[in-house]
């Protein structure tokens, strides 16, 4: 089994469900008042994203960092949405400088896809 065949799959599934958290936290912010910042700026980030990493999956055999730019875009989009999220509901976040961490690997992540269009598939 290739890279390509294992991390398209789970690129599927966290782009459902950073589309469904990205509209649950959407509404938690349209009627939670408070920190509503906070859950907006998560339901951005997952709402990014989710359609980012479903082209991802679908065009993973076309671009060649496409499992690497995937990875990065999930793990960081869990970090900072989750981070974010964790602060508004729980009180604290995930871990300290988990939201920026997690920043740069959705920055890195975008930045796999445009190196991406210089790497030549092999034929």
């Amino acid at each position: 089994m290739t890279m390509n065949e294992r991390v398209a799959p789970l690129l599927y599934i966290f782009a459902g469900l950073f589309g469904f958290a990205g509209v649950a936290l959407a509404a938690a912010a349209a009627h939670g008042g408070g920190d509503a910042h906070l859950v907006s700026s998560a339901s951005a980030m997952c709402l990014a994203h989710a359609p980012a990493l479903l082209a991802l999956a679908i065009g993973i055999d076309k671009l060649r960092t496409a499992w690497v730019a995937g990875v990065l875009l999930a793990i960081g989009t869990l970090l900072f949405a989750g981070d974010l999220t964790m602060a508004r509901y729980a009180g604290s976040g995930l871990f300290p400088m988990a939201a920026p961490t997690g920043g740069f690997a959705m920055m890195f992540g975008w930045l796999a896809v445009a190196v991406g269009a210089f790497i030549r598939k092999r034929a």
